[in-house]
Formats: C-alpha cells, sequence, structure tokens
C-alpha cells in the first residue's frame, strides 16, 4: 500500500511540474465535412455520440468547388455562378435534411456552406469557429487516383489547427 501512495504522489507532483492536470478533455465543438456520400454520412455517424458523450455542438460543412471551364478563342477560363448558386441552394436544402433526420434534438447542430477548395475551406473554417475536433471520411482511393487528386482527409489532417478522427470504410468500428 505505502508504494501505491509513493506512486500516486510522485505522479500527482509530475501533473503539478508541468502545470497541467492530466485526463480532462475538453471538446465543445465538432467539424464533420460533408459531401453526401456515404463515406461522410459515416463519419456523421461517429460525430453524434462523441457530441452527445462530451456535451458537444455539431458543425456541417458542406464545400461547393468553384464550377470552372476552359474557354475556345483564347477567352481565358469560364466561370458558371449560376451553376454554383444552385448547388449551394441544393446543398442548404440537403444538410436541413440531415441535421432534421440524422441529428434532429440529440445533440445542436449547425451548417455552413462554403465555396473553393475543399480542403481549404474545411481548415479555415476550424480555423475561424474555433473547433475542438474534426471528424472527416476518407474514399479510399489508391493508386493514380490519389496520385492525381490527393486526398481532401490527408491536406485536413496536414494543416488542421485542431485534432482530426479519420473515418475509414470497411474496417474495425467502435461505433455501432
Amino acid at each position: 500500500m505505502a508504494k501505491k501512495a509513493q506512486k500516486k504522489k510522485a505522479n500527482a507532483t509530475k501533473r503539478r511540474a508541468h502545470g497541467k492536470k492530466l485526463g480532462r478533455i475538453d471538446l465543445n465543438r465538432i467539424l464533420v465535412p460533408i459531401d453526401f456520400s456515404g463515406f461522410s454520412r459515416k463519419a456523421l455517424q461517429y460525430a453524434i455520440p462523441f457530441s452527445r458523450q462530451f456535451k458537444a455542438s455539431i458543425d456541417l460543412i458542406y464545400v461547393v468547388e468553384p464550377t470552372v471551364y476552359p474557354a475556345d478563342f483564347s477567352f481565358g477560363q469560364v466561370g458558371f455562378p449560376a451553376i454554383e448558386d444552385e448547388l449551394r441552394k441544393r446543398a442548404a436544402d440537403e444538410l436541413d435534411e440531415l441535421v432534421r433526420h440524422e441529428i434532429g434534438k440529440k445533440v445542436p447542430a449547425r451548417r455552413a456552406i462554403r465555396t473553393g477548395k475543399a480542403f481549404y475551406e474545411i481548415i479555415q473554417y476550424a480555423r475561424e469557429e474555433k473547433m475542438d475536433l474534426i471528424i472527416i471520411a476518407t474514399h479510399g482511393h489508391t493508386g493514380i487516383e490519389h496520385a492525381l487528386f490527393g486526398s481532401t482527409a490527408e491536406k485536413v489532417v496536414r494543416k488542421a489547427p485542431c485534432p482530426v478522427l479519420v473515418v475509414r470504410t470497411d474496417e474495425r468500428e467502435f461505433v455501432r
């Protein structure tokens, strides 16, 4: 018994020396990037129990990538703002539906729609809104597809201002 008490006292001294209390997770806001695929919906299924357990809110973010096409006759690139506006409207409707049916009144949730490169907008939103955790799905692209396009999840993991939980498909799950 005396050894246990000494060890406990030594650990308490170490914690005080570092000025931090160990073992407490302060999780208030969770960001879940959504592209309406089954993969991103699976990430949301992980976020809901985390949110309940830590009494955190969930922010869903959808990113509309700019629609730009090369033009003929050397006029430069042509954008289609009407298409982007339609994508934003449809995304808002889909996000509202997702919040109603998947989250409901289980936890506080809000949505955001941004336009730009997905990884950049996710990182910027997380930074601006002071998110505590990002839960993101990976589509599992490999080979040439991964080499050409890279992975949004990978870029978010590298540059995020907070911890990131990556949800992979077809792997062992701990949320059921």
